[in-house]
């Protein structure tokens, strides 16, 4: 497989900066891919002529009937493989971002569909790209965006495509997700078990939390990591580093600080100051995340710039430096620190804005799943400045959510789903040693109930793209497990149904 057969997946973002950097992640991967099908057409290959776009229109609200209203949702079919009329259908479901035709012609999963001849199909999740109506965005609309209702959404898509095609109960379903849609993955197997046979679920955070400490603990400990190119000095010199920062903070430095960090604004604020601090937590954060991606730094690139002997630097200017990198590879003039721009940009309920996310995804963690990203702990190598508090009151301030409410949601959810011990069959859950979403998805085996594979030193999503020439053997083996379990799904299913023939079912 090409290099450039890269997933795109829907990360979880933290702060503006953690944002952004998925999105250049996402940009870049459709640029390569652009590129890649470009060459395919000047070779005469017409990679897009088997690909179709349409839209079905979803009911707002599926439990409410006397609720009429719609909006449409957006999908993609690829027919390439498929062997019809018996042939099975793969389902990439779309998490907290538009969906691309890329997603039924690139990836892991469309490998393995021309392998078994299975047709595919994306469906984007509602209120996100362009599955939202035009005034979507305003809160009390908002009260439409959940995961149960994208679970209905889901239920609903497969009759849709069953009628379309013609499908029956000789045809059958695998679904493939990564992220939040690794989440849905898992969970439209365990709700609808008659609709979908198997489920893919990488990198998936199945268990709401709302104070997710442990998320930058594991950012620590990839940072002394060896095996990636962390060492005990690189964490020592960040950790160092960001106590610089808050006693420059404290010194009333303020000025020389944002001239330092190139910053827009003088962070005079404490909202500001603590803006600034999620902003330099986040290009860390970002970099673990999506170690060896090639959309920021590696982490071993990282520890390079913290603990280079040749460069006699404090830990305070080695963070600068780190900064400065973002800024030169993101292309942004400066590092925007203003809490009142942050908020203002969540409260944006305008169209055009509707793309972005931001404004959806920080509704569902308020209403559902928390994954508040903290640093009030001895352990983490940031700034204490990441409080609980100074995340959660944007609920209130943006939505008007009460804090006090916030833990009720999130135990409902875990009580709705099963939370990391879910009790689903053929789940295969996909996970990463340096990925800090670990800590809230499956990862050991618990019979047939739940099945993982765990890649010990890759980040979030990777085992997603297709094959590339320059990867880790852990990764190229956990791909392997995938395909043979999937192929053994597929199997089962089969055997399954020559009984039932067989029984005059």
């Amino acid at each position: 497989m090409d290099p450039f057969h890269r997933k795109f997946t829907d990360c979880i973002p933290s702060g503006r900066i953690l944002l952004k950097i998925r999105q250049r992640f996402r940009d870049v991967q459709v640029q390569k891919n652009k590129q890649f099908f470009l060459t395919l057409l000047a070779n005469g290959q017409q990679p897009l002529q088997h690909v179709k776009e349409g839209h079905i229109y979803q009911q707002l609200d599926h439990f409410n009937r006397q609720n009429v209203n719609t909006f449409p949702q957006r999908f993609f079919v690829n027919e390439a493989y498929w062997q019809r009329p018996d042939g099975p259908v793969f389902l990439f479901i779309g998490g907290e971002g538009p969906i691309y035709d890329f997603d039924v012609l690139a990836g892991h999963h469309v490998d393995m569909a021309k392998e078994h001849r299975a047709l595919l199909v994306a469906v984007e999740h509602r209120f996100y790209g362009d599955s939202i109506n035009p005034d979507g965005l305003k809160t009390e609309n908002l009260a439409d965006l959940s995961s149960q209702q994208a679970l209905a959404d889901l239920a609903v898509f497969h009759q849709y495509i069953s009628q379309s095609f013609n499908l029956s109960c000789r045809n059958t379903w695998i679904s493939f997700g990564g992220s939040y849609s690794g989440s849905l993955s898992a969970w439209f197997r365990g709700k609808f078990p008659s609709l979908v046979y198997g489920a893919v679920a990488s990198s998936a955070p199945v268990k709401a939390k709302l104070d997710f400490a442990e998320y930058n603990n594991v950012v620590g400990s990839s940072l002394k990591n060896e095996a990636v190119g962390g060492s005990e000095k690189c964490q020592a010199k960040v950790r160092e580093a960001f106590v610089l920062v808050e006693a420059a903070l404290l010194g009333g430095n303020l000025t020389k600080l944002a001239v330092d960090f190139g910053c827009c604004q003088t962070p005079r604020n404490p909202d500001d100051q603590g803006e600034l601090m999620l902003s330099l937590a986040d290009i860390i954060m970002g970099t673990v995340q999506y170690n060896e991606e090639g959309v920021l730094m590696s982490i071993k690139e990282l520890c390079s710039v913290m603990t280079d002997k040749s460069e006699e630097e404090d830990a305070y200017s080695r963070l600068v430096k780190l900064s400065q990198i973002y800024r030169s590879t993101s292309e942004e003039p400066c590092l925007d620190v203003s809490h009142e721009k942050a908020v203002n940009d969540l409260m944006d309920t305008s169209h055009k804005k509707r793309r972005r996310a931001e404004r959806q995804w920080t509704y569902q963690t308020c209403t559902e799943f928390g994954f508040y990203q903290t640093c009030e702990d001895a352990t983490c190598p940031f700034s204490g400045m990441l409080t609980l508090q100074a995340q959660t009151k944007l609920c209130t301030k943006v939505f008007g959510i009460s804090q006090h409410s916030l833990p009720a949601r999130i135990a409902f959810t875990n009580s709705y789903y099963g939370g990391d011990n879910p009790h689903t069959r053929r789940v295969l859950y996909v996970n990463g040693g340096v990925d800090p979403w670990k800590e809230l998805s499956v990862v050991q085996d618990s019979g047939e109930e739940a099945r993982t594979v765990f890649i010990k030193e890759t980040a979030h999503c990777a085992d997603m793209s297709g094959e590339r020439l320059m990867e880790r053997h852990s990764l190229r083996k956990a791909r392997q497990e995938i395909e043979n379990r999937v192929a053994r799904w597929l199997r089962t299913a089969a055997l399954e149904k020559m009984n039932k023939r067989g029984a005059g079912l």
